[in-house]
């Protein structure tokens, strides 16, 4: 009997993880009850009652299992984390909040027996408003432009995973991973399952501004040199049109000497324009320093506080 993990990194989802565990218990027993199955969720040290809640699931059920961190990783790397906890011959990842259907489960899992080591849920129309879903979309075709790799449009991370796969991503070591990147770069060819992506169930989202941008300036200084390129450019340019401008201006006062007067405006606007320009270019050159630092120091993805039904 094959085996099926199911790897669900949460934190504050009390009114999620029991419905959520009823529903994908539902789909064993009534579509897919030839597998065996594993649910582990790996929590963020929650502070409400989610950990008490995945305690008393864990003690009714010993195919469900949990990590707790000792603090918040984040989602990132608390969901790779149990991706390379999972023992199944397959695993699927996906969130709490129900915004991943669990019901979706069932075309993964008949796509991954036909042959696809890889199978993903891809979001062909959402129900999140306007301003994020844009947002996300000029995020998608922004990163796919300026990247080597093919970058899967409105791919969240939901999908199925062969052990293959895992253990690619086993080997990998990655203390800050961008597991999109991973899966277009070093994935195998996947098999797409598209859905209506519906709003979370119950509670709040996790993924606020902060988040959104640290999860795209990872992507972008992970898999790509050309804002550094384009900063470079822009350096160049700017110096060129400094010098041309400074030319330009001494030929204008020598035959102009006593009717031009030079004023302070361009020498306040040329220190505002380079002064901002040296900020932004410190700032993209620091998120690329940032990300190497993380690697260099290569700290572990989480730590552990307990851990219940591991053999």
């Amino acid at each position: 009997m094959k085996k099926v993990s199911i790897v669900v990194a949460c934190y504050n989802e009390e009114k999620n993880v029991i419905p959520l565990v009823a529903s994908i218990k539902k789909l064993f027993s009534e579509k897919l009850y030839n597998y065996a199955y594993e649910i582990i969720f790996i929590d963020n040290d929650s502070t409400d009652n989610t950990q008490q809640q995945i305690i008393a699931l864990c003690q009714g059920d010993k195919c469900i299992k949990a990590i707790f961190n000792s603090r918040n990783f984040g989602s990132i790397r608390s969901s790779v984390y149990g991706l390379l906890n999972a023992s199944g011959d397959c695993v699927i990842k996906m969130c709490a909040d129900f915004e991943d259907p669990p019901e979706l489960i069932v075309n993964f899992v008949n796509e991954w027996e036909k042959g696809s080591k890889i199978v993903l849920g891809i979001k062909n129309k959402t129900k999140e408003k306007f301003p994020m879903s844009f947002i996300r979309t000029v995020y998608y075709k922004f990163i796919k432009k300026i990247t080597d790799i093919n970058h899967i449009d409105n791919f969240v991370g939901y999908g199925l995973y062969d052990k293959k796969f895992i253990d690619i991503v086993r080997e990998l070591k990655d203390p800050m991973p961008y597991f999109r990147g991973i899966v277009a770069e070093l994935g195998f060819k996947h098999k797409t399952v598209f859905y209506t992506r519906p709003v979370r169930k119950c509670g709040k989202s996790k993924y606020n501004f902060y988040r959104l941008y640290d999860y795209a300036m990872l992507g972008i200084t992970a898999y790509s040199k050309i804002p550094l390129r384009i900063l470079c450019f822009i350096g160049g340019i700017c110096a060129l049109g400094s010098i041309f401008t400074a030319f330009g201006y001494t030929v204008y006062k020598i035959f102009n000497w006593h009717s031009f007067s030079m004023g302070m405006a361009p020498v306040i606007i040329g220190i505002y324009f380079l002064g901002s320009m040296q900020l932004l270019f410190l700032g993209i050159m620091g998120e690329y320093i940032l990300n190497i630092n993380t690697r260099v120091l290569n700290r572990p993805l989480i730590t552990e506080e307990r851990r219940i039904n591991f053999e």
